[in-house]
């Protein structure tokens, strides 16, 4: 609190227009959202920010999530902290390849030549996409991400997130690059990462790898087949099956091997239908005696039990289905001659959906269908990002270890779960069930062109086959490389893809073995030293509930391999936008909001109310209600800002030493309380709590406590009036403070008009100083003052009186009389009350009868 006199600079009319352009620029200038890096780590407070997807646009989940965190960045500010908040743009991976697709009409085929001058089609056509190389499609996204975060970056300074805007990154660039090629040759060095050649989770579309973590389950249509087995005295086993089509793949049937009726059939063998291989019957306990005729078919491979099955049992291959979602030319073993080859031939080139009917007709053809299909709904396995099942095909990929196949990683990564302090707490329990529930290592490698290249070669035998074994790496001083245009040490650019010469890596990494390392990214890890060691391990990592098990996760793999430790000590998780339909908001659903034109409509101050008033890990509905409500408090605060200022007149102090009146140091305790429940509520990550009883307060304030000291106030020759004065203005200082968390545009504003310096710069309330203001206060006088002067008014109200009409008579009983008598002259004036009286009883709380001019019942 300061004591100096003050000078007003109120514009005749406050108004929220233009009020965004106006600080935003004044922002950038002053440099007040600057990281100060003299600052040690003990001084800092360091934020992991998310970094969202460049691949169209931001949407209003965007908006509500930032400004979680950025309530949290200011306070922090304020409270003495130098706040390190950069912001990052993830702008590798799928999404990016698929909105330069589609913008420009383009499709990569690395087969195709470099062309230095080409130029985009001029009406771009998504359905008739133009093929260019893999060079020319990477300077196409590289071009339209920076498009696109020129736009993210505008709205997010709309918005008025109070990030420092010198430290940016984005995961495609050269330090980001470098620093996951750092830390993958790391992982391969420490035998944390590893290359395997396994059955893979496959989208025929986009022809990639995918990992456990970006699966998701829908409900589709499908139907149970019931299929005869042939044993060799001719005899029948019928299984059931939803992927008939798959029979070309069968390499055993199994069954539980408790279950009594196939006991004679283990350790024999059957002739699939149709096809007539011989296959064996095996035992497994995973196998369901409840499901269909308890006895399956492993094919090689129709889901991840098939794969578990597979490598258990030690099975032989016969994979059917290729890349691209369809049946390879070559037939597995023992399909390769006489009626087996024709019926696979039948086969060749067909979708899954067309060979599953093809199949079907086999089936019945040669009577092996029993009955009819069955029709079921059941869930199927898709890539999140796609819309086609998932198919399993065998493919050389890349893994870092995450606990899915080691017992001991898997209990040191949820140890680290429980070091972290979660907001709410209940999330660390999805983290734990993800880490439970793994079953197997996570699959880095992408078969895509824009993303971060894996930084290794391999030499080509005389045959001109890789030798996977003997990788060739770079060292550390020469990243980020990109093996596909640049050349290993030792050899020349003429022996690419030639026997006897290398080859590079086709291969990039899975979008999140980037993000995984954006605090170490965003700190400078290996290249600003000084940086890094004052802002890591961060203090805040605010995300979304739906990537705890990715970026979450993966991130705490990433810090635990290189850094020993969590990468920050605190997690807040947002809940998720809700529709009117209280669905979530998502693009793949299309029904999400974008927010431009609400912070146009609205203001960003009010947008921000609403986002504000959305708790974490609470869902919370898209509500234009209340940002209106959020713009009627932000000109609330302009308004009533210029009155107490027209009120306290020129020359007025905010001095507590002034403050004498029991009405007023009973507000200044009050104003302490809430700065006390304010900052406790902030400690916690509860950014609504802090809000809720901020505005509660100054509603109060406005509608009581000025009522109440106005005309003592405008009294420039008393104590008494001085009193009324300096408490306002502390009041006034407080309650801009506190509100500069949430609406920053507003309370810069009103800052402006009778402060120097910007409000975000100011240290945060001190509950002490107010309640040392106070001195005796208490705070039931205001509270028992406001319901007497509220009484008063309604007793006007319902007489269809003006609030300016005479009273003749109060009369106040009840338990709190001594609280509001202290307050006596406050009540009449703002009342305008002829007389007063009060009376303690112990009947009620508070009493309050008002008697009118007679003429008032007429």
């Amino acid at each position: 609190m300061t004591n100096r006199s003050h000078s007003f600079r109120m514009p005749d009319k406050p108004s929220l227009d233009g009020i965004e352009a106006k600080w935003v620029d004044v922002w950038d200038e002053s440099g007040v959202y600057h990281f100060d890096r003299t600052r040690s780590r003990e001084d800092v407070y360091s934020i992991d920010t998310p970094p969202p997807t460049v691949s169209g646009s931001l949407h209003i989940g965007h908006v509500f999530s930032y400004t979680h965190t950025d309530t949290v960045a200011r306070f922090q500010r304020m409270n003495g902290k130098a706040v390190f908040y950069p912001m990052g743009w993830d702008d590798n991976g799928l999404p990016t390849e698929r909105r330069v697709q589609n913008y420009y009409g383009v499709r990569c085929d690395p087969s195709v030549p470099y062309d230095p001058e080409f130029e985009p089609p001029a009406k771009p056509d998504p359905k008739r996409q133009i093929p260019v190389s893999r060079r020319n499609f990477i300077e196409l996204c590289d071009t339209l991400t920076a498009e696109d975060e020129k736009v993210f970056e505008s709205i997010w300074r709309r918005l008025g997130l109070s990030v420092d805007w010198r430290h940016t990154y984005a995961t495609i660039d050269d330090n980001s690059r470098a620093a996951a090629q750092r830390a993958f040759l790391r992982n391969l060095a420490r035998g944390e990462a590893y290359m395997s050649e396994a059955p893979t989770l496959w989208d025929v579309t986009f022809r990639t790898a995918v990992a456990q973590a970006e699966l998701e389950d829908r409900e589709r249509p499908s139907a149970y087949h019931e299929v005869a087995f042939h044993r060799p005295d001719g005899t029948a086993v019928h299984i059931e099956t939803t992927r008939p089509e798959l029979l070309a793949a069968c390499v055993a049937l199994v069954a539980h091997p408790d279950d009594e009726r196939y006991q004679d059939l283990f350790g024999t063998t059957v002739r699939t239908p149709v096809f007539g291989v011989e296959v064996p019957v095996r035992a497994h306990r995973l196998a369901d005696p409840e499901k269909g005729s308890g006895i399956a078919m492993i094919c090689t491979f129709g889901d991840t039990t098939d794969v578990t099955w597979w490598r258990e049992l030690q099975l032989e291959t016969r994979p059917v289905i290729g890349w691209d979602g369809r049946f390879i030319a070559d037939p597995p073993r023992g399909l390769e001659s006489g009626a087996a080859r024709e019926a696979y031939d039948a086969l060749v080139g067909a979708t899954v959906h067309t060979a599953r009917e093809r199949t079907v007709e086999m089936l019945r053809a040669s009577g092996d269908l029993i009955g009819e299909p069955k029709p079921i709904t059941h869930p199927v396995k898709f890539y999140e990002k796609g819309d086609k099942p998932l198919e399993i095909v065998t493919t050389r990929q890349w893994y870092i270890r995450n606990g899915g196949r080691d017992e001991d990683l898997r209990e040191q990564l949820i140890a680290r779960g429980r070091e972290l302090t979660w907001h709410p707490e209940h999330m660390r329990a999805r983290y734990e069930n993800w880490v439970g529930g793994l079953n197997g290592d996570w699959l880095v490698s992408r078969q895509r062109f824009f993303g971060v290249p894996f930084p290794v070669w391999y030499p080509l035998d005389a045959d001109g086959n890789p030798r996977y074994d003997e990788p060739i790496l770079p060292s550390e001083d020469q990243l980020p490389v990109d093996p596909s245009s640049e050349v290993p040490t030792g050899y020349t650019e003429d022996r690419r893809g030639l026997p006897g010469g290398f080859m590079g890596d086709p291969d990039v990494m899975d979008t999140w073995a980037t993000s995984s390392l954006s605090p170490q990214i965003a700190s400078g890890w290996e290249r600003d030293q000084d940086l890094f060691e004052r802002v890591f391990p961060m203090d805040y990592r605010p995300q979304g509930q739906d990537i705890i098990r990715t970026w979450l996760f993966a991130t705490v793999v990433r810090a635990n391999f290189e850094n020993g430790t969590l990468p920050w000590s605190t997690a807040g998780i947002s809940g998720w936008i809700l529709d009117p339909d209280r669905k979530k908001m998502s693009k793949s659903k299309g029904n999400v909001v974008t927010p431009l034109a609400l912070l146009e409509k609205y203001s960003s101050d009010a947008v921000r109310y609403w986002a504000a008033s959305g708790r974490l890990g609470t869902d919370t509905a898209m509500d234009e209600g209340q940002m209106k409500v959020g713009r009627r408090l932000s000109i609330k605060i302009l308004n009533a800002s210029k009155f107490v200022m027209s009120v306290a007149g020129e020359g007025a102090t905010a001095d507590p030493d002034q403050v004498t009146e029991p009405l007023d140091r009973a507000m200044l305790a009050a104003l302490a309380d809430v700065v006390e429940d304010a900052t406790a509520a902030f400690a916690a990550y509860d950014h609504t709590r802090a809000l809720e009883r901020t505005e509660r307060f100054f509603w109060d304030f406005c509608d009581d406590y000025l009522e109440l000291v106005k005309t003592r106030a405008y009294d420039t020759s008393s104590a008494e009036g001085a009193s009324a004065r300096a408490a306002l203005l502390v009041a006034l200082g407080a309650l801009h403070k506190l509100f500069a968390p949430f609406v920053p545009f507003v309370a810069e504003e009103v800052w402006s008009w009778w402060q120097e310096g910007s409000v975000h710069s100011q240290t945060w309330p001190d509950a002490a100083s107010y309640r040392a203001a106070a001195a005796d206060g208490d705070p039931v006088v205001l509270a028992a003052t406001a319901e007497v002067l509220r009484a008063i008014r309604k007793a006007k109200s319902e007489a269809k009186l003006s609030m300016r009409a005479e009273v003749e008579h109060v009369r106040v009983s009840g338990k709190r009389v001594g609280a509001a008598r202290a307050a006596t002259g406050d009540i009449a004036a703002a009342g305008r009350a002829a007389g007063i009286d009060f009376q303690d009883t112990d009947d009620t709380d508070l009493t309050v009868e008002v008697t009118l001019p007679e003429a008032a019942g007429e």
